[in-house]
């Protein structure tokens, strides 16, 4: 997987980089990431990157030109990749859109645009593809958000995690949350391990996974529920709970 993060910081992303199955995967180069110094397009002796907003207010903005420059360096370099703002006006970045981009940065490479300040001159926008928000919450700039996207599409990338059933399992891969784990000891001050899980029936040890997956949901992110399929039953078992939880 290419991507390119085009940054005034590239020194944020060293230890990342070098660190754990990200390090190993970057390493191996099945996870290729170039570091774009946005100050590289600055304009003048000062290599400027940013000024004052037309119509006042706080803070600066970063100007077109730098940025513009920038994103076409990484195109003329990767003509196929699809170029990503991000910004708190984006699309939510869900596990289904990590699959999303995993999967662009396998066929024609990624660009993860990171901003700073108080945001970015508005023509900028016509230069990028897409735009993405991690959350509905206001950072210092996007390099925590371009690391965490870099991360959630690289563990997609076959042979990156060695247990390749992982990605299937884990919370939010089937658009539920996880089912809760366990391992030794069996018993951990008074709190025991579930019987089911100690049996070996992998068959209703898959069952009672599913449950306590949508059981936590419901509790935790009903939202979710709306994307998933259920059986009839399962939406009887939520009723039932959700009946009894009122009823407590």
């Amino acid at each position: 997987m290419k991507v390119s993060v085009i940054t005034l910081f590239p020194e944020f992303f060293g230890s990342p980089l070098q660190t754990g199955i990200l390090g190993r995967a970057h390493s191996e180069g099945r996870v290729a990431v170039e570091l774009v110094d946005l100050r590289r397009f600055g304009e003048g002796r000062h290599q400027i990157t940013d000024d004052y907003p037309f119509g006042g207010g706080a803070g600066m903005v970063l100007k077109p030109g730098p940025v513009v420059a920038a994103i076409e360096s990484v195109r003329a370099a990767t003509p196929d990749c699809r170029v990503v703002l991000l910004t708190p006006q984006g699309r939510l970045f869900r596990q289904t859109v990590a699959q999303e981009l995993a999967g662009v940065g396998l066929a024609g490479g990624l660009a993860l645009v990171c901003g700073r300040y108080e945001g970015y001159d508005e023509r900028i926008r016509a230069y990028c593809d897409d735009e993405v928000s991690i959350g509905d919450f206001v950072l210092m700039g996007g390099e925590c958000a371009a690391l965490a996207i870099v991360e959630a599409a690289a563990r997609l990338v076959p042979g990156v995690l060695g247990d390749e059933a992982s990605t299937r399992e884990e919370s939010l891969s089937d658009g539920l949350l996880e089912y809760p784990q366990y391992t030794r000891p069996r018993e951990f001050r008074g709190a025991e391990v579930p019987e089911v899980l100690l049996g070996g029936n992998h068959a209703v040890i898959a069952a009672w996974r599913r449950t306590q997956s949508l059981l936590r949901t419901a509790h935790r992110r009903p939202e979710l529920l709306q994307g998933v399929e259920l059986t009839a039953a399962e939406r009887r078992l939520l009723r039932e709970t959700s009946a009894g939880e009122a009823g407590e």
